[in-house]
């Protein structure tokens, strides 16, 4: 291997040379990725730019989290400049105005009194975060036994131990399970199949709340300190709460005192034609976790939203000095702010939210013209996000979703995400109603043309 001590920029590496071998990828099958690679080396509005030189047409917004669409120029700008006049500051006792410029200007943003604002750099830490203050608000509030956590079946809330232990997704556990969080429960997930092919919010599920209270008479309310869920579930397959499912779970956890965290992650910043689920469903958490559409994706960057109450609780237990233990190197990063604050720009002049809110009839309607298309098993959608569930293969739970993955890229130019067998799609909330029908038509095409 040869050594440069030169900058080296995207635009400086030979594609076709270049060594795939030193990397470990994060949720990929590193041997069959490395023997057919599928490389992006552009974006710009709606599109990535292949190694090939072709353009494709993004149905899943990256992760879910370019909301605004690729390279948008404010934001590029913002970064540049910060990155010019003050690359990095420490966070810890010391500041910059930008992280108490962008803190102020999410509260103005979020509902109720979620009024403060931790940051951290990713959805898992923001998670971990929020579990770490719900501990240390019942240990200033005098109440030291609430230690119990409670998350649900199917839930993805990162990818730190206690991401993965409140989490409900037994593949991401199965390696670690002897190191997990223990005293940690789990709700029912919200999955019915008398719900199949539900347009928005469906009938059946409200009931599964319930079980909270189930939990609560198992252990004593005195023992539970948070309840953590996504309002929408997505990496598990976009699973959408039923009616009334979100308002008892709030119902249940303010009769017994348990604090209520929404993983919005992928919900945050107008996945929903909101600028949160909160704020869409009328549901009021004590703490929410935010990351990917912050930034727009540009810079990483996560964030626990925490209630006035909250927060005043666990920093006036402290006389002085640390009143919580806790922080990231990188928290608040001054490129990371520069950018987030030239999204929620760009967020607020483009009224992207109320574009999603506008367009979701639309986008609802062109997923489900896929019930009956080969394979399809089910299709739910709320907002600009959707999730179509196709029949498994024999034996082989996953493998007939990830074929339509690879040909819908390499074969139709569009980037869908597979969970399982479920096709996930989140385009940029900029979506054009043409680019959602290529986007649909693409799939139903390769359905049809997959066993």
């Amino acid at each position: 291997m040869t050594h440069t001590t030169a900058p080296v920029s995207a635009a400086d590496i030979d594609v076709a040379s270049l060594s795939l071998e030193e990397l470990w990828m994060p949720f990929t099958a590193n041997r069959a990725f490395k023997r057919a690679p599928r490389l992006l080396v552009e974006a710009k509005g709606m599109y990535y730019t292949a190694a090939d030189g072709r353009r494709i047409l993004d149905g899943t917004a990256g992760l879910w989290c370019v909301n605004a669409g690729h390279c948008r120029e404010p934001i590029a700008h913002a970064i540049a400049e910060q990155a010019a006049r003050l690359d990095y500051a420490p966070g810890f006792q010391m500041g910059h105005p930008l992280e108490f410029e962008l803190a102020s200007r999410l509260a103005e943003l979020l509902p109720g009194d979620l009024d403060h604002v931790f940051f951290a750099n990713s959805g898992s830490e923001a998670v971990d975060s929020a579990l770490k203050i719900a501990l240390a608000y019942w240990q200033a509030k005098g109440e030291p036994s609430r230690t119990r956590l409670i998350g649900r079946l199917r839930g993805y809330h990162g990818v730190g131990f206690g991401g993965i232990s409140v989490g409900g997704i037994d593949t991401n556990k199965k390696q670690f399970a002897a190191q997990l969080l223990h005293n940690v429960d789990h709700l029912p997930h919200t999955h019915d199949a008398r719900n199949t092919f539900a347009r928005g919010q469906p009938e059946h599920g409200r009931e599964l709340a319930n079980e909270l209270e189930v939990l609560v008479q198992r252990y004593g309310a005195s023992t539970i300190a948070a309840v953590i869920i996504e309002p929408v579930a997505g990496s598990t397959g976009v699973l959408i709460p039923p009616k009334g499912y979100l308002e008892r779970l709030r119902e249940i956890c303010t009769r017994h005192g348990i604090l209520l965290i929404f993983d919005e992650v992928i919900t945050g910043f107008g996945r929903l034609g909101a600028p949160f689920a909160a704020d869409y469903f009328g549901v009021q958490p004590d703490l929410m976790t935010v990351a990917k559409g912050i930034t727009n994706a540009s810079v990483p960057m996560g964030a626990v939203f925490v209630r006035r109450g909250i927060y005043e609780t666990v920093v006036n237990a402290t006389e002085q000095g640390i009143e919580f233990f806790h922080g990231y190197t990188y928290s608040g990063h001054p490129l990371a702010c520069a950018a987030a604050l030239a999204t929620l720009g760009l967020y607020r002049e483009e009224g992207l939210f109320e574009r999603a809110a506008s367009l979701a009839p639309y986008f609802e309607d062109a997923v489900h013209s896929l019930r009956g298309a080969p394979h399809v098993v089910d299709v739910r959608s709320l907002g600009i996000v959707a999730g179509i569930e196709l029949e498994s293969r024999p034996a082989k739970p996953g493998a007939r979703a990830f074929e339509a993955f690879t040909r819908c890229f390499s074969d139709e130019n569009v980037l869908i995400r597979t969970t399982g067998d479920i096709i996930a799609l989140s385009p940029p909330l900029n979506v054009e109603k043409e680019q959602i029908d290529e986007i649909v038509g693409s799939i139903k095409s390769v359905l049809e043309r997959v066993d």
